[in-house]
Protein backbone atom coordinates (compact mmCIF):
# COMPACT_ATOMS: atom_id res chain seq x y z
CA UNK A 1 0.00 0.00 0.00
CA UNK A 2 0.96 3.62 -0.12
CA UNK A 3 3.29 5.09 2.46
CA UNK A 4 1.51 5.86 5.72
CA UNK A 5 3.59 9.02 6.13
CA UNK A 6 2.58 10.28 2.68
CA UNK A 7 -1.06 9.70 3.54
CA UNK A 8 -0.65 11.64 6.78
CA UNK A 9 1.15 14.47 4.96
CA UNK A 10 -1.88 14.82 2.66
CA UNK A 11 -4.24 14.78 5.65
CA UNK A 12 -2.26 17.64 7.17
CA UNK A 13 -2.28 19.54 3.87
CA UNK A 14 -6.07 19.12 3.85
CA UNK A 15 -6.23 20.58 7.40
CA UNK A 16 -7.73 17.44 8.91
CA UNK A 17 -8.40 17.83 12.63
CA UNK A 18 -9.48 14.29 13.56
CA UNK A 19 -9.01 10.71 12.36
CA UNK A 20 -11.78 8.41 13.58
CA UNK A 21 -12.11 4.67 13.29
CA UNK A 22 -11.02 1.20 14.26
CA UNK A 23 -7.40 0.30 13.52
CA UNK A 24 -6.83 -2.92 11.61
CA UNK A 25 -3.77 -4.61 10.13
CA UNK A 26 -3.83 -2.45 7.00
CA UNK A 27 -4.23 0.89 8.78
CA UNK A 28 -2.15 0.12 11.89
CA UNK A 29 0.89 2.07 10.63
CA UNK A 30 -1.25 5.11 9.81
CA UNK A 31 -2.73 5.13 13.31
CA UNK A 32 0.70 4.55 14.87
CA UNK A 33 2.18 7.58 13.09
CA UNK A 34 -0.87 9.75 13.80
CA UNK A 35 -0.60 9.03 17.53
CA UNK A 36 3.10 9.91 17.55
CA UNK A 37 2.58 13.08 15.50
CA UNK A 38 -0.35 14.40 17.55
CA UNK A 39 -1.17 17.15 15.03
CA UNK A 40 -4.34 15.27 14.12
CA UNK A 41 -6.43 13.98 17.02
CA UNK A 42 -7.14 10.24 16.87
CA UNK A 43 -10.46 8.89 18.10
CA UNK A 44 -10.80 5.12 18.18
CA UNK A 45 -14.29 3.69 18.40
CA UNK A 46 -15.63 0.30 19.36
CA UNK A 47 -17.86 -0.07 16.27
CA UNK A 48 -17.36 1.54 12.87
CA UNK A 49 -20.88 2.95 12.83
CA UNK A 50 -19.87 5.20 15.72
CA UNK A 51 -17.19 6.76 13.52
CA UNK A 52 -19.81 8.19 11.16
CA UNK A 53 -21.84 9.77 13.98
CA UNK A 54 -18.73 11.24 15.60
CA UNK A 55 -17.48 12.58 12.26
CA UNK A 56 -20.85 14.23 11.63
CA UNK A 57 -20.80 15.88 15.06
CA UNK A 58 -17.25 17.10 14.63
CA UNK A 59 -18.05 18.54 11.21
CA UNK A 60 -21.12 20.35 12.54
CA UNK A 61 -18.89 21.68 15.32
CA UNK A 62 -16.49 23.22 12.80
CA UNK A 63 -13.85 20.47 12.61
CA UNK A 64 -12.59 18.53 9.58
CA UNK A 65 -12.51 14.78 10.31
CA UNK A 66 -11.69 11.71 8.25
CA UNK A 67 -12.80 8.16 8.90
CA UNK A 68 -10.35 5.24 8.65
CA UNK A 69 -11.95 1.77 8.77
CA UNK A 70 -11.84 -1.65 7.12
CA UNK A 71 -14.35 -2.88 4.54
CA UNK A 72 -15.92 -5.36 6.97
CA UNK A 73 -16.69 -2.53 9.38
CA UNK A 74 -17.95 -0.30 6.61
CA UNK A 75 -20.45 -2.94 5.54
CA UNK A 76 -21.55 -3.39 9.15
CA UNK A 77 -22.12 0.35 9.56
CA UNK A 78 -24.39 0.93 6.56
CA UNK A 79 -27.29 2.47 8.44
CA UNK A 80 -24.98 4.76 10.41
CA UNK A 81 -23.41 5.89 7.11
CA UNK A 82 -26.83 6.50 5.56
CA UNK A 83 -28.38 8.20 8.57
CA UNK A 84 -25.50 10.55 9.32
CA UNK A 85 -22.88 11.59 6.78
CA UNK A 86 -24.99 10.76 3.70
CA UNK A 87 -28.40 12.12 4.75
CA UNK A 88 -26.84 15.06 6.57
CA UNK A 89 -24.62 15.83 3.53
CA UNK A 90 -21.37 15.78 5.50
CA UNK A 91 -18.42 16.04 3.06
CA UNK A 92 -16.20 13.59 4.91
CA UNK A 93 -13.55 11.41 3.29
CA UNK A 94 -13.70 7.76 4.31
CA UNK A 95 -10.58 5.62 4.03
CA UNK A 96 -11.65 2.00 3.68
CA UNK A 97 -9.14 -0.83 3.97
CA UNK A 98 -9.88 -3.29 1.16
CA UNK A 99 -9.41 -6.55 3.04
CA UNK A 100 -9.28 -9.56 0.73
CA UNK A 101 -8.44 -7.63 -2.45
CA UNK A 102 -5.36 -9.71 -3.24
CA UNK A 103 -6.71 -13.02 -1.88
CA UNK A 104 -7.93 -14.87 -4.94
CA UNK A 105 -8.03 -18.51 -5.89
CA UNK A 106 -6.47 -20.10 -8.99
CA UNK A 107 -9.47 -18.98 -11.08
CA UNK A 108 -9.18 -15.36 -9.94
CA UNK A 109 -12.24 -15.43 -7.67
CA UNK A 110 -12.02 -13.76 -4.29
CA UNK A 111 -11.44 -16.08 -1.37
CA UNK A 112 -12.71 -13.58 1.21
CA UNK A 113 -16.35 -12.74 0.48
CA UNK A 114 -16.03 -9.21 1.87
CA UNK A 115 -13.98 -8.28 -1.21
CA UNK A 116 -16.87 -9.46 -3.38
CA UNK A 117 -19.37 -7.17 -1.67
CA UNK A 118 -17.44 -3.92 -1.17
CA UNK A 119 -17.50 -2.23 -4.57
CA UNK A 120 -21.09 -3.20 -5.47
CA UNK A 121 -22.15 -1.82 -2.09
CA UNK A 122 -20.27 1.44 -2.62
CA UNK A 123 -21.96 1.83 -6.00
CA UNK A 124 -25.42 0.99 -4.61
CA UNK A 125 -24.95 3.54 -1.83
CA UNK A 126 -23.72 6.22 -4.26
CA UNK A 127 -20.39 6.58 -2.49
CA UNK A 128 -17.80 7.65 -5.08
CA UNK A 129 -14.37 6.07 -4.60
CA UNK A 130 -10.92 5.55 -5.99
CA UNK A 131 -8.30 2.94 -5.11
CA UNK A 132 -4.96 3.67 -3.50
CA UNK A 133 -2.52 0.79 -3.67
CA UNK A 134 0.88 2.46 -4.05
CA UNK A 135 2.44 5.90 -3.75
CA UNK A 136 1.73 6.33 -7.48
CA UNK A 137 -2.00 6.35 -6.61
CA UNK A 138 -1.71 8.87 -3.76
CA UNK A 139 -3.36 11.62 -5.85
CA UNK A 140 -6.69 9.88 -5.37
CA UNK A 141 -6.72 11.22 -1.81
CA UNK A 142 -6.84 14.83 -3.01
CA UNK A 143 -9.50 13.73 -5.54
CA UNK A 144 -11.64 12.40 -2.67
CA UNK A 145 -11.41 15.68 -0.76
CA UNK A 146 -12.30 17.63 -3.92
CA UNK A 147 -15.24 15.31 -4.65
CA UNK A 148 -16.57 15.58 -1.09
CA UNK A 149 -16.32 19.37 -1.14
CA UNK A 150 -17.88 19.63 -4.60
CA UNK A 151 -20.88 17.42 -3.75
CA UNK A 152 -21.26 18.07 0.01
CA UNK A 153 -21.35 14.29 0.35
CA UNK A 154 -18.87 11.64 1.50
CA UNK A 155 -16.21 10.24 -0.84
CA UNK A 156 -13.98 7.22 -0.28
CA UNK A 157 -10.43 6.07 -0.77
CA UNK A 158 -9.98 2.29 -0.86
CA UNK A 159 -6.67 1.40 0.77
CA UNK A 160 -5.28 -1.77 -0.75
CA UNK A 161 -2.70 -3.67 1.28
CA UNK A 162 -0.89 -2.66 4.46
CA UNK A 163 0.39 0.88 4.93
CA UNK A 164 4.16 0.99 5.12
Amino acid sequence: MASAQKIIDILKKQNITHAIGVPDNGSARIYELLRKDQEIDVITVTREGEAFAIAAGLYIGGKKPVIIIQNTGFLESGDAFRGTVFNMQIPVVVFIGYRGYHNRDAEGKWVDSVATFLEPTLKAWNLPYKMCETDADIGCIDWAFEKATETSLPAAVLLIGHAT
